[in-house]
């Protein structure tokens, strides 16, 4: 015989694990410290500006 469930328990339990879920990804994503934001920021302003120093000038002739 299969078990007795209560379906608003667990829709409820459902949308609980659902929620936990979304908040894990969130404290993933935004739960950085100011250091290391300002890490992030700091190697990605460095990438962009050797990239911006390799390229060539579309005016130059060869």
């Amino acid at each position: 015989m299969a078990e007795i469930i209560n379906l608003r328990q667990a829709r409820k339990q459902k949308a609980r694990a659902e929620k936990e879920a979304r908040a894990a990804e969130n404290r993933v994503s935004f739960g950085r410290s100011k250091a290391e934001k300002k890490l992030t920021q700091a190697e990605r302003d460095k990438a962009e500006s050797h990239l911006d120093s390799h390229k060539r000038d579309p005016d130059e002739t060869p």
